[in-house]
């Protein structure tokens, strides 16, 4: 099946020749492209219309789950007949296992699982096996280890009807493949027998597959909505897939034990020459507990760490990823480069120092450093076809094309890049004042950004005794705190909103008319030309759009953002002139806010926006109870009430279930 892009929309402005460019590279076998693309030119828009055109499987890079939560909603809207996916971390809550030596601390894995993402992970990896007309959005999760694809594509069981199947070797297939039985509780993951008819309830999706058999034949298939029994298709040949990505076949599990135990035993001997007697029985104990349970029933926790064994994998290689599941002719997007590129650098080292002081004292075997991410010279070496999108490129993604990109600068809805003012440093808390009192007459808000934390309070503090109605928003506030301001900014609950980093938030907010970024001459991280071209973006979606710096020196950064805004400005002005178009703002349904950002991130706007109680007010409910019942947890472990701690801990994994739907 072929990718159908549909829209109301044809590609206007810059977009016919940035999609024409970005095409012909991919078809020239150029490894990297760049598309530079600033707020609101239709970045994600352009993207589709490349996929379209080149009808490949296509892979987009997002560097935190709520940007990937927006574009798999957009590729949705975009292509509704296509495989368009959703692959990120299925993890709610995750404490990695570590060690802290000087303190002779362990912290034991702690995790709470998203069964949503879990099952749109399996979904992601079936369609890439089944079709070509697969999209995927996927955070930097994508580079971590999910098990071999041909391994985990020899698991698969296939029916057919009128196949001669004996029930007993069904049911023993379906455990392989890490399916339960369970009569009682019909779940995802889960299958129950009745006589002759065995019920599946597919991991990778919401709907069950009932196989009748009549003696070993098996007579029909069909799948059914497991809620209510409705029968929905139909099926002459049917394919289960593994219900995890961490799976092997039952023959390979005796010499996986022999591998493991010559692997310990060598790590034994290492561990007691060099008189770690401690160390070398708590390997043991842990070791041999794990090949107990593998050994009965398939699996253990933390099977992931003897990823590189079930592989079969020489010491040091990479990890199998979601990458090894994509044709190598596919294309891979990096949305927001800027920031997603840093983030795949960095995922390998961090993993490696928390791994490598478990393997020191006897947690780990060795193999277990190998469960880890790709380093970023691996991810390189995919042979993908590579385009980097982002307003401001990093140095990287423009060496690698010597700083040949594809340009959306102008917008098809007009709207003009904001015009900069500079003003002097000395009284712009009291300058800008002025201003915020113009902008809130008018419904319009505003945003500052500062370059301290400290700053940033005692300002809201100032403006606050003012009668301004101000918040801030830094590091320091919690993610259900932060996604409740945005709303409420929005909402037109307040009118200012302060913060240091405003940029890294990703706001899109058509109701900002003003950016004030004080010190805006002290050159660095957060007033480098990046970052000041980011942060004036944040007033770009609005037909009033400015921004003031406030500075006493013209710096090389200030100086580069006034040319290039200015000549942005003045290309969107000759556009305008030229098709007749009045910039306008265009505001976006407020939809209620409703989860904290790295909680659950499945926003679909369109459904939460229907109902009539704002859903964040029991999230903001449950997030307050929670912080409660840890504080309580903690009291209750010190006073050595360990029954009291365990019941509150099992009381906060139900409400982090509730918060994840």
């Amino acid at each position: 099946m072929e990718f159908k892009l549909q829209s109301e929309f044809k590609p206007s402005g810059d977009q016919p020749q940035a999609i024409e460019a970005l095409v012909n590279g991919v078809e020239n076998k150029h490894k990297h492209q760049v598309l530079l693309g600033i707020t609101g030119s239709g970045k994600t828009f352009a993207m589709a219309n490349v996929v379209q055109t080149l009808q490949r499987p296509t892979l987009v890079i997002a560097h935190n789950k709520t940007l990937a939560a927006q574009l798999y909603n957009e590729f949705q809207t975009f292509f509704p007949e296509n495989a368009v996916e959703y692959f990120v971390s299925y993890y709610d809550y995750y404490q990695p296992e570590a060690y802290v030596p000087s303190r002779d601390l362990y912290i034991e894995k702690d995790t709470a699982l998203n069964d949503d993402l879990d099952r749109l992970r399996l979904s992601a990896t079936r369609s890439l096996l089944e079709r070509r007309d697969v999209l995927i959005v996927a955070s930097v999760s994508c580079i971590y280890g999910i098990g071999s694809p041909e391994k985990y594509e020899k698991m698969l069981l296939i029916f057919k009807v009128g196949e001669r199947f004996s029930r007993q070797v069904i049911l023993e297939r379906l455990v392989e493949l890490l399916y339960t039985r369970n009569d009682i509780d019909f779940h995802r993951g889960t299958f129950r027998v009745r006589g002759d008819v065995i019920d599946i309830y597919l991991a990778e999706s919401e709907s069950a597959i009932r196989v009748e058999l009549f003696g070993d034949e098996i007579e029909s298939l069909v799948r059914f909505d497991p809620l209510t029994g409705k029968k929905q298709m139909s099926y002459q040949h049917f394919v289960i897939y593994p219900a995890s990505h961490y799976v092997a076949p039952a023959e390979h599990i005796p010499e996986t034990l022999s591998l493991i135990r010559e692997e310990l035993r060598e790590r034994l001997e290492d561990l007691n020459a060099q008189n770690k007697i401690l160390e070398a029985q708590r390997l043991l104990q842990r070791t041999e507990y794990d090949l107990e349970m593998i050994e009965q029933t398939g699996s253990c926790s933390g099977i992931e760490n003897y990823s590189r064994i079930i592989d079969r994998r020489a010491a040091g290689t990479p990890p199998a990823t979601l990458l090894n599941y994509f044709p190598d002719d596919s294309l891979i997007f990096v949305d927001e480069s800027h920031m997603t590129l840093p983030q795949l650098r960095a995922m390998y080292k961090g993993d490696f120092s928390r791994k490598s002081t478990l393997v020191e004292h006897g947690f780990r075997l060795p193999s277990a450093i190998d469960n880890r991410p790709l380093q970023f010279p691996e991810f390189c070496l995919f042979p993908q076809r590579m385009i980097c999108v982002s307003a401001t490129p990093g140095d990287y993604e423009l060496e690698q094309t010597e700083g040949q990109v594809a340009e959306l600068v102008v917008r098809p809805t007009g709207l003009l890049e904001p015009i900069i003012e500079i003003r002097p440093v000395l009284g712009q808390v009291d300058d800008i004042l002025h201003e915020i009192r113009l902008r809130a007459g008018r419904n319009e808000r505003v945003l500052i950004t500062t370059l301290t934390k400290r700053m940033a309070e005692d300002l809201t503090e100032y403006y606050d005794d003012l009668d301004v109605r101000v918040r801030y928003m830094h590091s320091d506030v919690d993610v259900v705190e932060r996604t409740k301001i945005l709303h409420d900014l929005r909402a037109g609950e307040f009118d200012v909103l302060v913060g240091i980093n405003l940029l890294r938030e990703g706001l899109d907010l058509p109701e900002v008319s003003l950016v004030g970024i004080f010190d805006a001459d002290k050159e660095g991280f957060l007033r480098s030309v990046r970052s000041l071209i980011q942060t004036c973006g944040r007033a770009s979606r609005n037909a009033n759009g400015r921004v003031i710096m406030y500075a006493d020196k013209i710096t090389a950064s200030i100086q580069i953002t006034l040319d290039l805004t200015d000549s942005r400005r003045k290309k969107q002005e000759a556009y305008n002139k030229k098709h007749g178009i009045v910039p306008k703002t265009i505001f976006r349904k407020i939809a209620p806010s409703f989860a904290p950002v790295e909680l659950n991130d499945m926003l679909e706007s369109d459904s939460y926006a229907a109902e009539e109680t704002p859903v964040y007010e029991t999230v903001i409910n449950m997030e307050e109870k929670i912080a409660e019942f840890e504080e309580e947890m903690h009291e209750a472990a010190e006073s050595l009430e360990f029954e009291r701690a365990a019941e509150l801990r099992d009381r906060i994994a139900e409400l982090r279930k509730k918060i994840a739907g």
